[in-house]
C-alpha cells in the first residue's frame, strides 16, 4: 500500500512540475525533487525515466551531483517571476489576487535565491545509462 501511495504522489508531483514549466508562479524544481524522492521509494523504473527525461533530467542530475542549480536557471526563474509580479500589478485584478501573486512570487524568489548555485566550472551532467539488458551483458 505504501509503495502505491508513493507512486501516485510521484506522478502527481511530475504533473505539477509540468504545470510549473508553463505557470511562472508554480515552482518546477521542487516538484521534480519530490517526484524523484517518491519514485525512490516506489518505482525504480519511474525514477530512471525521470532522471533520463530531457525536460527534468538535467535539473535532477545537477541537484544529485552538485546539490545546486546552475546560474542561468536561477536568473531565468527570477526574471520570469518578477515579470509575472510586475504584470499583475498593472492588470485590472482584484487587490486580493494581486496581493496573493506578490506574496507567492516573493516566496518563490526567496526559495530560488537560497538554492545553492553550481560553479560554472562543473561539467553539465549527462544522461545516465539505463539498466543493462541480458543481451548487453
Amino acid at each position: 500500500m505504501g509503495r502505491a501511495i508513493y507512486l501516485v504522489l510521484g506522478w502527481l508531483f511530475v504533473a505539477l512540475a509540468v504545470l510549473g514549466v508553463f505557470l511562472p508562479l508554480l515552482p518546477t524544481t521542487p516538484f521534480v525533487l519530490l517526484a524523484s524522492s517518491c519514485f525512490l521509494k516506489s518505482s525504480p523504473r519511474a525514477r530512471q525515466w525521470l532522471v533520463n527525461s530531457r525536460l527534468f533530467g538535467p535539473f535532477l542530475r545537477d541537484w544529485e551531483e552538485h546539490h545546486g542549480v546552475r546560474r542561468p536557471v536561477k536568473i531565468l526563474a527570477f526574471v520570469v517571476v518578477l515579470a509575472v509580479i510586475a504584470l499583475s500589478l498593472f492588470r485590472d485584478l482584484h487587490w486580493a489576487v494581486r496581493t496573493l501573486i506578490v506574496v507567492l512570487g516573493s516566496v518563490g524568489l526567496a526559495v530560488v535565491w537560497r538554492l545553492p548555485t553550481i560553479d560554472p566550472s562543473h561539467p553539465r551532467p549527462r544522461g545516465r545509462p539505463g539498466p543493462e539488458t541480458a543481451a548487453e551483458k
